[in-house]
C-alpha cells in the first residue's frame, strides 16, 4: 500500500527530526545539518551520510560510504524499511552505517512517540 504525497511529507519530516534527535541522544561525535529536504550527518574524519526525501518515489534515500540505499514506508509496521530487504529498518541501518563511519559504536534509536 502506498501513501499519498501529503502523508509521505509528514512522515519524512518527522523521521528527519527523529534522526536529528537520535544523533543528539547517541553522544557520538556527529555533526548534522538540514538544508531543504536533505539531512547531512558529518563524522570526525570528514565522511558524510546524506539522507533525503524522494517525493516522486515516496522514499527516503540514504547515501553512505558503504553505498546508496532506498527506504519505503511500511504502513502496517509504521516503519521505514529497506526496499531491497524489508527486514532492515531505517534506524538500525543508520546505526550500522554510522558505526562504520565513526569508527566507534553508534546507536541511533527512534525516539518514543
Amino acid at each position: 500500500m502506498t501513501i499519498d504525497e501529503s502523508r509521505f511529507n509528514q512522515l519524512a519530516e518527522a523521521t528527519m527530526s527523529a534522526i536529528e534527535e537520535a544523533v543528539e541522544a547517541s553522544g557520538a561525535d556527529i555533526d548534522y545539518d538540514t538544508i531543504s529536504d536533505i539531512l547531512t550527518l558529518e563524522f570526525a574524519d570528514g565522511s558524510k551520510i546524506i539522507i533525503n526525501k524522494q517525493g516522486p518515489t515516496r522514499q527516503l534515500w540514504v547515501a553512505a560510504k558503504s553505498g546508496g540505499y532506498h527506504f519505503d514506508y511500511d504502513v502496517a509496521r509504521e516503519r521505514w524499511v529497506l526496499d531491497s530487504d524489508p527486514s532492515q529498518e531505517l534506524f538500525a541501518c543508520l546505526s550500522r552505517y554510522s558505526t562504520e563511519q565513526a569508527g566507534e559504536p553508534v546507536e541511533l534509536t527512534e525516539p518514543e512517540e
